[in-house]
């Protein structure tokens, strides 16, 4: 035992080298992130901090405050819930033109021909110019387009979570059974046919549980939209960031926590009878 103390580690070179190659790495990102974290030891930065989190402990909870905070996070649900429904009426279709398990020409030779390969491979990098732009971006063009409002939430998420859902759903679709799928095909079923009662029943649950989650994000991500002008929750919360006003900040995370903690429990409910 005392003999393992007194010789030094065999590797410590190496250790040594790599703890150095990773500083000589960080050094030059830290310089031009231009990262100064002794600015948040500022009398100035410390007396803001300390008032903002005094306040912060004390949500607000005046009735007038509390019904507009209702008022938005409703508008935020509406945001998420109109957007994600125009997304699935665009992921729906081009999930039925992506999945290969769905299309007729690959039956019997099991290759698909040229002009259906072209159409989804020109799909596929339509749903990866989608989803590539964050909803956050199309909030910021659609605010410049259509003006402040919920409008451009909606949009926004639109655009993104159709290219989200259709690339997720076809995956699923592709990894479950394809015996009732090929049988419906072959038979000479039309293809939404063959989605509805040949691949979907296997992969209901799973498909559910996938949207529920993308509302859940959509939820999430119309509040962050707020803060470009896209309105809802992250709208009001914006204003009370820029007043300093903790307690105000603070009540309406506690909303956001709830409206997770309701998607959460939604998915579950639904899981569970769809299982």
């Amino acid at each position: 035992m005392s003999r393992q103390f007194l010789h030094p580690d065999p590797a410590w070179r190496g250790r040594l080298l790599a703890c150095a190659a990773c500083v000589a790495l960080l050094w030059p990102m830290l310089v031009f992130s231009e990262f100064k974290p002794w600015l948040l030891f500022d009398r100035q930065s410390l007396g803001a901090a300390g008032g903002f989190l005094s306040d912060f402990l004390r949500p607000a909870h005046t009735s007038e405050f509390l019904l507009m905070v209702l008022r938005d996070t409703w508008v935020t649900v509406a945001i998420a819930t109109a957007g994600l429904a125009l997304a699935l009426l665009g992921a729906i279709p081009a999930t039925l033109l992506v999945s290969e398990r769905l299309s007729i020409s690959r039956l019997g030779t099991g290759r698909m021909r040229a002009p259906a390969a072209l159409l989804r491979q020109v799909v596929r990098w339509v749903l990866v110019l989608l989803r590539s732009v964050p909803e956050l971006v199309w909030a910021l063009l659609f605010v410049r387009v259509v003006g402040l409002g919920p409008t451009a939430g909606v949009l926004a998420i639109a655009l993104t979570y159709s290219g989200m859902l259709a690339k997720v759903y076809a995956e699923i679709l592709e990894s479950g059974d394809a015996h009732a799928t090929d049988a419906l095909l072959a038979a000479g079923s039309p293809r939404l046919s063959a989605l509805l009662y040949g691949a979907l029943p296997d992969a209901a649950a799973e498909l559910v549980s996938y949207t529920v989650y993308r509302w859940e994000c959509a939820i999430r991500g119309s509040a962050v939209m707020g803060f470009v002008g896209a309105g809802g929750l992250g709208q009001r919360m914006d204003e009370s960031t820029r007043m300093m006003a903790g307690g105000e900040v603070a009540t309406m995370l506690i909303m956001f926590v709830l409206l997770v903690a309701c998607a959460d429990l939604v998915s579950k409910l639904l899981r569970r009878r769809l299982g």
